[in-house]
């Protein structure tokens, strides 16, 4: 069926599809292109997934798709609200793809210090969505997807060591899981001026080659050399949403944490380059390591917005870092506080003193036991225990 529009271009509706987003994307060019229609519908996906049965009032979607291409003003599309209501009823209704944490269609970051587990945790989640199959203790709706996990953490080797037996009896992943890693050899072509637009460009490529919705980046700072300050931190969200919003993806990025207070909870101050990042992205959660136990961690939601904060500093989900047999992997073990797996602000100021004396003791090796108890305002009894105690 064909349509003429305002400016006498005719439109091919046979294509049109209301359960995807891409319906509108050819109206708001104007004049700048033949506005047909495509859709990118992926591959064994059902074509009404997320339409009512029975809707309760028709919807025209022609009517409604011509009522946002005349409402475009500038940067702006203003429609009643019930307009709005009606075209975000025709697309899908987000699905869990680690439970309350993350969603499809959400840019979500994961952060966390070093050496907690973000990334043995981001290829589990990842190989979990490939599969089609959720990691016990959380929830997964959607189906089984093409994943790709782009690791500018761990070399070849390194990974193998994790999923494997003693670099033997390998885990055997799904065909949809595909991992990425930076090429060495690789030479940056010269329409690139650096090699951040020349890893951007490159991570589209990949998006478009493979035909992937679902992707993990490990981690930002590798596509960014600085994200601490909100300057350098928004250029590189932007990109990565405008991304999202042009292939209809679902995002994980993993972050760090800069040096942290371990008697205080975890918030959004605690990710590098926070307001930004946070700002910028749709959902967000973090790693906790567990004073009471070095191998548990805790998880906690830090950012929603399809769904209430579930994992506050009351329920954290609780996890031990296992390899049962070739595949490394966080094992759910229950729910429970924050404040239990805090250090104790006692043990932290204990902690600061016995760095205070070694300091001085590293930096003036000619002070006795007495002249370091007065600086540091202690006992010398007590400096002669710290520094015994590292000699023996």
């Amino acid at each position: 069926m064909e349509h003429q529009n305002k400016s006498n271009e005719w439109i091919d509706w046979s294509k049109a599809i209301p359960a995807t987003p891409e319906i509108y994307a050819s109206l708001t060019n104007g004049k700048q292109a033949k506005p047909m229609v495509t859709v990118n519908i992926p591959d064994g996906a059902d074509m009404n997934d997320g339409l009512p049965s029975k809707p309760t009032e028709p919807i025209d979607v022609m009517d409604l798709a011509f009522k946002q291409f005349d409402s475009t003003k500038g940067l702006f599309t203003v429609m009643p609200g019930n307009d709005w209501l009606q075209q975000a009823a025709m697309r899908p209704v987000p699905q869990m793809l680690f439970s309350e944490f993350w969603h499809e269609g959400e840019l979500c970051i994961l952060f966390a210090d070093t050496n907690t587990g973000k990334s043995i945790l981001a290829v589990q989640i990842a190989d979990s969505i490939s599969r089609g199959v959720h990691i016990p203790g959380f929830k997964l709706d959607a189906r089984a997807q093409k994943v790709v996990y782009f690791d500018f953490e761990l070399f070849d080797k390194q990974f193998e060591a994790r999923y494997s037996r003693n670099y033997t009896q390998h885990y055997a992943f799904s065909p949809n899981m595909h991992r990425a890693e930076i090429n060495p050899d690789a030479d940056i072509p010269a329409r690139y001026p650096t090699f951040e637009e020349y890893l951007s460009y490159s991570l589209e490529k990949t998006v478009t080659d493979t035909g992937a919705r679902i992707l993990v980046i490990d981690n930002l700072t590798y596509l960014r050399s600085e994200t601490e300050r909100a300057a350098d931190a928004m250029p590189l969200m932007k990109e990565l949403k405008a991304l999202k919003l042009r292939y209809n993806l679902s995002i994980l990025a993993l972050a760090h944490t800069p040096k942290r207070d371990g008697t205080k909870a975890m918030n959004r101050n605690d990710l590098q380059g926070s307001k930004a990042l946070i700002n910028f992205c749709d959902s967000s959660f973090c790693i906790g390591e567990s004073n009471c136990d070095k191998s548990m961690r805790y998880l906690k939601q830090i950012k929603a917005r399809n769904t209430e904060v579930v994992y506050d500093s009351n329920n954290v989900c609780l996890c031990r870092i296992e390899k049962p047999h070739n595949f490394l992997q966080f094992t759910h073990t229950g729910y429970g506080k924050e404040h239990e797996h805090l250090k104790d602000a006692k043990e932290r100021s204990r902690e600061a003193v016995e760095e205070m004396v070694r300091r001085l003791a590293e930096e003036n090796p000619d002070w006795s036991y007495r002249d370091i108890a007065v600086e540091a305002g202690i006992s010398k009894t007590t400096v002669g225990r710290i520094l015994k105690g590292d000699d023996e």
